[in-house]
């Protein structure tokens, strides 16, 4: 049932944009901080696709030189978008469509692959969740390449008893995963914590997550890595609004 809510949010998530704030910190061996770079993105919605523009560097604005790389950047894609032709626009909408399909299958995947035990009641923004425990099931069977890492994980979910909806989870890592090229690891102990919040009374969406990794690349090198995301201004977007340019974009958000 839960399951079914999310995919359902998900579809109304898509209608919004918002602020985004990132806070990466890097950590030496002895967990001192050796680096802090800080970003924040303004989310837009363009031809269905969500598209980022980083409007600030460590909370101040861009200068007039990258402000102005940036709006290329947004120009570039509304005119891809606007040249696009039949064939290629139903190709992206196809590519799209299996994206969030895969989407929806990895959340079953996700209620396949654990033991829920509910543990209480807490409220999670002033509104009452139950608090749910899950723990790897033995004799899980992933049907997806991106499912096969889930029994590596354990964690605690706070669901909305109103909606339904997930408003808070905290996972943590249980044994060393590797992927990619670059054998890249998480170690046992990386945790990941995500809240979400109400907005206008129909859809949940990101409030706050935080991710605390131990990372080993290439087997060579260790670093810890902390990065903290924060989300604000939701706004709903007009989708019927024709866009045109940047500019557009612009005068839209003023309306909004």
């Amino acid at each position: 049932m839960v399951a079914d809510k999310d995919i359902e949010n998900d579809k109304r998530q898509r209608d919004y944009t918002y602020i985004e704030r990132e806070v990466e910190t890097k950590f030496d061996g002895k967990g001192q901080t050796k680096h802090t770079e800080v970003k924040t993105y303004e989310v837009l919605q363009i031809y269905g696709e969500q598209v980022e523009r980083l409007t600030e560097k460590d909370d101040k604005p861009l200068d007039a030189k990258e402000a102005a790389k940036e709006d290329q950047k947004i120009q570039k894609i509304i005119d891809k978008r606007k040249n696009e032709s039949e064939a290629d626009r139903k190709k992206r909408e196809e590519k799209q469509a299996k994206e969030r399909e895969d989407g929806r299958k990895f959340v079953r995947e996700i209620a396949d692959a654990y033991n829920f035990t509910l543990v209480g009641t807490e409220l999670v923004g002033g509104r009452e969740a139950w608090v749910i425990d899950g723990e790897p099931r033995p004799g899980f069977e992933p049907h997806m390449k991106e499912s096969r890492f889930l029994p590596k994980f354990h964690g605690r979910v706070w669901v909305d008893k109103d909606d339904l909806q997930l408003a808070k989870m905290e996972v943590e890592c249980l044994d060393t995963i590797s992927w990619g090229l670059l054998l890249a690891r998480f170690h046992k102990g990386s945790r990941f914590m995500l809240e979400q919040t109400r907005v206008n009374d129909e859809v949940w969406l990101p409030l706050h997550l935080t991710v605390k990794v131990d990372v080993r690349l290439a087997l060579v090198k260790n670093f810890n890595v902390g990065v903290e995301q924060t989300y604000r201004d939701y706004k709903k977007f007009r989708t019927s609004a024709k866009i045109v340019g940047v500019s557009e974009i612009k005068d839209q958000e003023k309306e909004k």
